[in-house]
């Protein structure tokens, strides 16, 4: 069966995010179905995956990084409202993909996503 995965890189400090909130959603239309909420751990990843099993099947899907939050625990200013404050990314499950890994490198000001492994 597939799995869904994610981990989070704090591109300003240079290490792993840690403690940031997560949420999954699938998307139904116009609606947003939330899946999972989790936190990230010390090494910036979830501690189990997001979606597997029966749960991971083809669609569309958002995962919210709570990303403002994590750099206002940080001790970081950010102006009000943060230029990047909850980071949405978009993005599909194909039907026969064993393994989705969708890691997010974020700082302040600007952030990077890809397909991993």
């Amino acid at each position: 069966m597939g799995r869904l995965t994610t981990h989070v890189l704090d591109a300003a400090h240079g290490c792993p995010g840690s403690d940031i909130e997560i949420e999954l959603f699938r998307v139904e239309g116009d609606a947003l179905q939330r899946l999972v909420r989790a936190r990230t751990n010390q090494d910036g990843r979830c501690d189990s995956p997001l979606l597997q099993g029966e749960d991971y099947r083809p669609g569309v899907y958002q995962l919210h990084f709570h990303a403002g939050d994590y750099f206002r625990a940080r001790g970081l200013t950010l102006a009000e409202p943060a230029f990047l404050n909850v980071v949405v990314l978009r993005f599909g499950l194909a039907a026969g993909q064993e393994h989705y890994h969708v890691p997010l490198l974020v700082s302040p000001y600007a952030y990077s996503t890809y397909r991993g492994s």
